[in-house]
């Protein structure tokens, strides 16, 4: 089985689906991608306003419905990759030992975007282990006022919810480029 990351925001319907969909695109099929939501919106499909941003940016929102968060998802996972430190603390309380390899995308980005290349190994399974585990190193040392949560979109003007996709995007290029060795797809292990 491939190792996985898991993006998990609220209703599923808008920040995780993206992130989902940004993260298959940028790191190819060596690594698989999926979302949950720890209150889904079950069967939902992608919200219109999200969906037609992630059509503007080559990303297709079809073929997704919105599912619930499960212990096996969190369990299976090799990084969890959440909206707001919110829903990390509901990972971790679904199962606590996920701890170590749950980040806001927010934070995993900043914490990784000073790896070193040469730190880093090249296949799959060990690099997601190896990036979960420098960046829970470093976490202590990252204190400040910096804001480690994506908005929710959902229910926000268009203008807003542009805002936040935009958040997101430049987040996630950050860790994708990690995850990529800065530019390199990942290799099967």
């Amino acid at each position: 089985m491939k190792p996985y990351i898991l993006a998990v925001c609220t209703g599923n319907i808008c920040r995780s689906p993206a992130l989902e969909r940004m993260l298959r695109r940028d790191l190819g099929d060596a690594v698989a991608v999926t979302s949950a939501g720890t209150s889904a919106r079950v069967g939902e499909h992608i919200h219109p306003p999200i969906a037609e941003i992630m059509v503007g940016d080559g990303l297709s929102p079809s073929h997704f419905t919105a599912r619930a968060l499960t212990a096996a998802d969190v369990t299976d996972a090799a990084l969890v990759l959440t909206a707001t430190t919110e829903h990390r603390s509901e990972v971790v309380r679904l199962v606590p030992s996920a701890v170590r390899r749950t980040f806001t995308l927010l934070e995993l980005a900043r914490l990784v975007s000073t790896v070193p290349e040469e730190a880093l190994p090249d296949a799959t399974t060990d690099r997601l282990a190896a990036i979960a585990a420098l960046a829970n190193a470093q976490r202590g040392r990252h204190l400040g006022s910096w804001s480690r949560d994506l908005a929710d979109p959902y229910g926000a003007r268009p203008r807003k919810v542009a805002t936040i996709y935009r958040e997101l995007s430049a987040a996630e290029a950050t860790v994708a480029a990690v995850l990529a060795q800065r530019g390199r797809h990942l290799t099967e292990s």
